[in-house]
């Protein structure tokens, strides 16, 4: 799935979720999106363990989320790779698909800002 593709059909099934769902439900999305702001931790550091998190759990869609918030907050690639390794220490071998294709959105957006693409979500 192209980036442009993971952000439309994210932004078109959060509207419809939030629509139709219910309260715990809006409830649970608040939290979510509250919880990365910035506290004792600073909203890179936050965004940086929710990577590691979803590499381990194996989540591509939270992988492609959490690198787009990480390159809209300045995570340079080396800060990245040294997250990447945190993740296959933690998850082991099993994560070496996953970093695959992180580390080809990464190329991709990285290219996308050559370009002066946006690349918010």
């Amino acid at each position: 799935m192209s980036l442009d593709s993971f952000k439309k059909f994210r932004e078109k099934m959060n509207e419809l979720i939030l629509e139709k769902g219910t309260l715990n439900t809006r409830r649970f999305f608040n939290l979510d999106s509250n919880v990365y702001k910035k506290g004792a931790l600073d909203e890179k550091s936050k965004e940086l363990m929710g990577l590691v998190a979803s590499m381990v759990l194996k989540c591509d869609d939270c992988i492609t989320y959490h690198i787009i918030r990480c390159v809209q907050l300045g995570v340079s690639d080396d800060e990245f790779f040294e997250t990447f390794d945190v993740a296959l220490i933690v998850g082991g071998s099993i994560i070496i698909p996953h970093l695959r294709k992180a580390v080809n959105l990464l190329e991709e957006i990285r290219e996308m800002q050559k370009s002066g693409k946006d690349v918010s979500i």
